[in-house]
């Protein structure tokens, strides 16, 4: 829980677009100092500049989250110019669609790289230096955010990689709220679960780095990516009201940050199947025409 955001600084993962700039461009407006990492330049540099010209003191780093040396240099930098962090925002993602049995090798490693060792890597680093502020200051608060998806609760159908990270996600983050519980009243942890909001990531492939090369992609992969494309470009929440019910939930300690709570209902019959033991309920259930038009399109 943050009450007062004035003074303090923020590590945003992702912050040349989508949620991490929005919650720059909050921070800059809440008096923060705010370290901007992104792995495409021309976006990182134009947050950057424009951060600067809100006030706002900025650290802007080019960085590859999925790589643990970068990281590593990321965390020495801040300390280095701010201090401990205050608020961790693990929000740098990617998206991939497919049947799950077509996705290569090189589709895992980039999609987990940046999904969910980011995260790991953004945790393993940034916690520690959270946790030695909060000893040495009973004044600090401190609060990591990770950027999960419906994703993370669901189990659609042909985006199967995307479904793994963001399931391996949540399950980070809840378990790194209940280890901080155990250890500090003074940091704690939340996770973010979007639905379908404009922000970028189903073109994330212009950030796909060269030693991991996409294949001619197959005709789930081309399906997955037109549906992706129809389903966040046509969102009617914003980055910028997500990234508010980001602050909020940092300021209330609030663990669950949802864009859109309609879509729980489908969470709510997955768990009950779960607990009842019954075979994984139609994820096309409440719109069946989507379920049918994909059934056609992939049945061979």
């Amino acid at each position: 829980m943050i009450d007062n955001f004035k003074g303090k600084t923020a590590v945003l993962t992702g912050g040349g677009s989508g949620f991490g700039l929005e919650c720059a461009r909050i921070g800059a407006q809440l008096g923060m100092n705010l370290v901007l990492v992104d792995v495409q330049q021309d976006a990182l540099d134009k947050a950057a500049a424009e951060m600067i010209a809100q006030g706002a003191q900025v650290l802007a780093c080019k960085v590859d989250v999925s790589n643990a040396q970068a990281m590593e240099q990321l965390a020495a930098d801040v300390k280095a110019r701010f201090g401990a962090p205050h608020f961790v925002f693990n929000n740098a993602g990617v998206g991939a669609g497919g049947l799950v049995w077509e996705n290569s090798v090189a589709d895992w490693e980039w999609v987990l790289g940046v999904n969910l060792w980011g995260v790991v890597h953004g945790v393993r680093l940034f916690t520690p230096m959270m946790l030695e502020a909060a000893k040495a200051d009973p004044a600090y608060r401190g609060h990591i955010v990770n950027t999960a998806s419906m994703a993370g609760l669901l189990t659609p159908p042909n985006m199967g990689i995307y479904n793994v990270s963001k399931h391996a996600v949540v399950a980070l983050t809840e378990t790194l709220y209940q280890d901080l519980q155990l250890v500090s009243d003074q940091v704690s942890a939340s996770v973010l679960c979007p639905y379908f909001v404009p922000t970028g990531i189903s073109q994330s492939h212009r950030n796909r780095p060269a030693d991991l090369p996409a294949e001619q992609p197959t005709a789930s992969q081309l399906i997955g990516q037109a549906q992706s494309d129809k389903a966040v470009g046509s969102g009617k929440v914003s980055a910028a009201d997500v990234a508010q019910k980001v602050f909020d939930a940092v300021a209330a300690d609030q663990f669950y940050i949802y864009s859109h709570p309609q879509a729980l209902g489908n969470v709510q019959s997955r768990m009950e199947a779960i607990v009842m033991g019954h075979n994984p309920p139609d994820p096309f259930a409440a719109k069946p025409e989507l379920g049918e038009g994909l059934r056609r399109a992939l049945h061979q």
